[in-house]
């Protein structure tokens, strides 16, 4: 995938870092693939991707990727998504949360829908995404650039946003301390955008590998929202550091 690379400075709470993104998700085809020619990490993950039950889940239950059974465990727990909810998914490609978001929050309106709130679904991922039906996709599209985020207020038209998601990840480069703290720095990116779009009693989610500035990601939530809570979905598998923060009920914050 490719992966774009640059300085960003976060005004508000001083931080300047390196970032490459990708999608950190497959949209996972209905044929089997074959091993003939591929290294052996290749034919282990492929091995492991034939046996995941939540794959298999996946494609039946028509999500482009296992993912989405991440946010649907969330979503039962911390009861995020509502009929009607203004959602905005960072990272989006190849696009499950996108389709948990418009499915939960009834923003492609359905006939049998009809009685329920219309919601609002914003995608963003700096990679190529097929369309979601009832979801704005602003794909190609680098989440942490002012212009990118011009466009999201723009679709929003003046509407707080009730749920920021973000599946966000760096492209890993092996060496754990150096992923950790890039991943940080994109949460405290989505951290900086909800508190500017989050409605009092909104939520955010966000992804990150576990390391040694997790405690400093989890005081500044603390700061912002009545609740902060870890979260290992039983999707999330057990040999991953990735773990999520939930942030329960936005504070109004003092302008």
């Amino acid at each position: 995938m490719a992966a774009s690379r640059g300085i960003l400075m976060l005004r508000d709470m001083k931080v300047a870092f390196p970032y490459q993104f990708s999608s950190g998700g497959r949209w996972y085809s209905s044929k089997s693939p074959s091993l003939k020619g591929k290294s052996t990490s290749s034919q282990n993950w492929i091995k492991r991707q034939l046996s995941d039950p939540y794959v298999k889940k996946a494609r039946t239950e028509n999500y482009r990727c296992r993912s989405a059974f991440k946010l649907l465990e969330m979503d039962e727990k911390h009861r995020l998504l509502q009929p009607g909810s203004v959602v905005i998914d960072c990272g989006a490609a190849p696009g499950s949360w996108t389709q948990v978001a418009v499915d939960k929050v009834c923003s492609a309106n359905q006939e049998h829908e009809a009685s329920k709130a219309k919601g609002l679904v914003i995608g963003i991922d700096l990679e190529h995404m097929v369309p979601v039906e009832g979801a704005y996709i602003l794909h190609q599209s680098d989440f942490t650039s002012q212009n990118t985020q011009q466009k999201i207020l723009n679709i929003l038209s003046g509407r707080q946003v009730d749920v920021v998601l973000s599946d966000m990840a760096p492209r890993a480069t092996g060496q754990k301390a150096l992923d950790h703290e890039q991943i940080i720095n994109l949460c405290f990116t989505v951290l900086i955008f909800g508190r500017n779009v989050l409605r009092p009693g909104g939520h955010l989610v966000c992804k990150l590998w576990q390391g040694s500035d997790q405690p400093k990601l989890e005081h500044a939530m603390s700061t912002m929202f009545k609740k902060v809570k870890v979260a290992k979905p039983d999707s999330s598998r057990s040999e991953s550091a990735e773990v999520f923060l939930v942030g329960k009920n936005f504070l109004e914050q003092k302008k």
